[in-house]
């Protein structure tokens, strides 16, 4: 059997830049290119590059190092991928290191996870709330008692795994024997089958029904947010653990106030001579009602920090706060005693406006007599 360090004439403890050297030095010499006459150089140098492209590769080199030209060359990659240690003391000595057989049955498989969405109103996703959810799961049948069989019966042991869970399949490598185990196909791993299956589950140990859950929805979610219910998903056939449950968080819009973040945002209708000359109004907050102290001259823009009033953090007590921003509303529809009113005040303010209509000149006329 060919040496690959002979082959490139390397030593075993030669770095990366030696390996290349050398096989650039035999490339030349052994292309088929520069010995047309050489009918052997063809083979040679691709003998040459093989060697070149297993121990210019460290992964590979190492492989060869200790498996030889096999690991790399379309044999076991390495003997312990195809199995995990234990495989290996049961191929060659028929028991694990350890004592006893290195696997079990594995039991009976894990039920399947389930996903629910639940929309909130507003309010409950700042506050908090306990949500009443009706899932339809997978249950134990309580007619088997989970587990699968008959009335006046019980599983058998598997007879193509005896009871292990597990087969086992003998091929030849080049180190010997090799023993890989996977999960018997008869029983899913259980290790046990169902002879006499019951009648209101078919054998499955379990049941499709609808359940209650309340769920605990922490102050301060939002859209996009998924809690997880450990343990509340479908249960595994024929007494398999269940699954967990995610349920995934809608929230619904509110009217007059949106959320940005932990803080909470609204905008405050003000009349406008409630603006010029101030005044007290009452919000709506999600806490209830709240005074706001208008100052004389306040101009739209104008924003109020209602500390504490805004979404609690997921991870602490403390809350955000409500921004509410004044939109002075300036009315479009005046009637003429109002219009005259205005008028009158940018008179007396000096301020340029556009000119009455016909009708209200002569009683601006009259009033200014």
């Amino acid at each position: 059997m060919t040496d690959y360090y002979e082959l490139l004439g390397v030593s075993r403890s030669a770095t990366t830049d030696e390996i290349k050297r050398a096989y650039r030095k035999l490339a030349r010499e052994l292309h088929p290119d520069t010995r047309p006459e050489d009918p052997e150089a063809e083979a040679r140098f691709k003998e040459v590059t093989r060697a070149y492209e297993v121990l210019s590769d460290p992964e590979k080199r190492q492989r060869y190092d200790t498996f030889g030209p096999e690991a790399v060359n379309g044999g076991v990659t390495d003997p312990f991928m195809a199995g995990n240690i234990n495989d290996i003391f049961e191929a060659f000595f028929g028991g694990s290191p350890f004592g006893g057989r290195s696997r079990g049955p594995s039991g009976p498989p894990r039920g399947a996870d389930l996903e629910e969405v639940v929309d909130l109103d507003f309010e409950q996703a700042v506050f908090g709330c306990q949500y009443r959810l009706a899932v339809k799961t997978a249950v134990g049948c309580v007619t088997c008692d989970a587990t699968g069989a008959a009335e006046g019966t019980k599983a058998i042991t598997c007879v193509d795994c005896r009871g292990t869970g597990q087969v086992q399949r003998v091929r030849q490598s080049f180190i010997g024997q090799m023993v890989t185990t996977s999960t018997c196909p008869r029983c899913g791993g259980a290790g046990e089958v169902i002879a006499s299956p019951c009648p209101d589950c078919r054998g499955e140990g379990r049941r499709i029904e609808e359940r209650d859950y309340t769920v605990d929805i922490p102050a301060g979610v939002d859209t996009g947010s998924t809690l997880r219910l450990s343990g509340r998903g479908a249960v595994g056939p024929r007494g398999g653990p269940p699954g967990d449950l995610y349920v995934h968080l809608r929230v619904r819009s509110h009217p007059t106030i949106q959320r940005d973040g932990v803080n909470l945002v609204a905008e405050l209708q003000v009349p406008y001579t409630q603006a010029v000359l101030g005044g007290t109004v009452d919000f709506e907050t999600l806490d209830g009602t709240t005074a706001l102290e208008m100052d004389r001259g306040t101009a739209s823009g104008t924003v109020f920090r209602l500390r504490g009033k805004g979404v609690p953090h997921l991870d602490r007590r403390a809350r955000g706060d409500l921004l509410v921003t004044v939109v002075v509303d300036v009315p479009t529809d005046l009637s003429e005693d109002e219009e005259e009113l205005v008028r009158q005040l940018a008179e007396l303010r000096g301020d340029e406006v556009a000119p009455p209509p016909a009708g209200l000149m002569s009683r601006l006329r009259s009033a200014f007599k």
